[in-house]
């Protein structure tokens, strides 16, 4: 198991805890790998990609 693995196993969050495995460290190389094919999948459909847009309240640069 690789490092990046290991940390996110040691650190799931509450809701994965309550989700229940009897093997943390398969538990984040899922969830890892999911996020690893969500991140692809945005970066090769720009046209899907959320729009991180700033408050109206943030000033504006000049």
């Amino acid at each position: 198991m690789d490092d990046r693995t290991q940390r996110r196993a040691d650190h799931l969050l509450p809701e994965e805890q309550a989700a229940g495995s009897d093997d943390a460290e398969a538990q984040a190389e899922a969830i890892l790998d999911d996020s690893d094919a969500r991140e692809a999948y945005a970066e090769t459909s720009p046209d899907l990609r959320i729009d991180h847009r700033r408050s109206a309240a943030d000033p504006i640069p000049e």
